[in-house]
């Protein structure tokens, strides 16, 4: 089951006695075990009632000390295993034999959530196939389309805002977090829905307050610094590069992105001219599918002479750059302004 088929279950109290998280989403699987506490363990009695086990160090006695004590003054007991790859990489061969006959036998007074952050544990052991067995695994997966939309606006509801369908899509396509490579997370999508409530002024979030605060990845920046560069809007690709620079973003990474992204873009029409199709020349250039299609979309951008051309003046930039004492963000301010004029 997914996360909404899970939380549709702990609304309606249909809960088993055994459950394995697994997904890229930590942020989902700790705001679900939030909303099985709020339901069952008073707070006046967590401390026996909900029961954490964090350690690689754990062993099938911890689990057993933490699961055999009855719930105090409520119908259900939640332990919660962490990290279950690990504890099974430090245990012995027994222990995943052991594991798996135990939770098959659990009574109804316990909810045992175990958590498989690192997405190692093997689908073919005896564990998985138990819980899968019993209908409890429960994956975690990235948000997506309406699930993301209503998860965005519940979080906006909470500071008493509200968005608009078409700056609730642009806030969601700028923070990156649905691209296919991305590796953010909804803790980075709250942390940067966090800086646009606290930035807007007003009830409702605008374009521009999402412009103006959310951190663009780097690789969007890089896209945009080239396109300004093609377009010899000097002054845009100036900015960019200094809003990369003053959020932290190292001259030297910003400086390998723009060489990788032109060597790419070359690659790409080289590999056309020669006659390769489009997925062959995706295979050779080694990348996915999405970040395929911005190198082959803006490679239309530049000639081939011109990607050459910047190429050259990169490596001229670079090697004057390691010997030398030139402050190393002026020379690359000094660099764009150079491609923006010559190429």
């Amino acid at each position: 089951m997914n996360y909404i088929e899970f939380v549709k279950n702990i609304k309606s109290e249909n809960l088993t006695h055994v459950y394995f998280f697994t997904g890229v989403e930590e942020y989902l699987m700790n705001e679900v075990i939030e909303i099985i506490k709020d339901k069952y363990i008073d707070k006046a009695f967590e401390p026996l009632n909900y029961i954490v086990l964090d350690s690689k160090e754990m062993n099938f006695d911890n689990i057993l000390n933490a699961c055999e004590t009855l719930p105090l003054m409520a119908s259900k007991k939640l332990v919660v295993i962490k990290d279950i790859s690990e504890i099974m990489e430090n245990s012995g061969s027994d222990f995943d034999k052991t594991m798996s006959s135990y939770i098959d036998g659990l009574g109804d007074y316990l909810c045992l959530i175990i958590m498989d952050r690192s997405n190692n544990l093997r689908k073919t052991t005896s564990l998985y196939k138990t819980i899968n067995k019993l209908g409890g695994v429960v994956e975690f997966t990235r948000l997506k389309g309406k699930d993301l939309n209503i998860w965005i606006e519940n979080k906006l509801k909470k500071h008493n805002k509200k968005i608009s369908n078409a700056n609730l899509s642009y806030f969601i396509q700028q923070s990156a977090y649905g691209d296919y490579n991305s590796q953010k997370t909804l803790y980075d999508l709250e942390n940067e829905l966090l800086k646009v409530i606290n930035y807007s002024s007003s009830n409702e979030i605008e374009k521009g307050d999402i412009d103006l605060v959310l951190t663009r990845t780097l690789d969007t920046n890089i896209f945009n610094l080239l396109g300004s560069i093609n377009k010899k809007d000097t002054e845009a690709a100036l900015k960019i590069f200094n809003e990369m620079y003053i959020s932290n973003e190292p001259v030297q990474k910003i400086l390998f992105m723009v060489i990788r992204q032109y060597r790419l873009m070359l690659g790409y029409k080289l590999y056309r001219e020669k006659g390769y199709l489009d997925s062959e020349a995706q295979e050779k250039l080694q990348l996915k599918p999405y970040e395929f299609m911005k190198i082959s979309k803006e490679s239309n951008n530049f000639t081939e002479e011109q990607l050459k051309k910047a190429l050259e003046y990169i490596l001229e930039m670079d090697i004057k750059q390691k010997t030398s004492s030139h402050d190393e963000k002026l020379a690359m301010e000094m660099l764009i302004i150079n491609l923006s004029y010559s190429i």
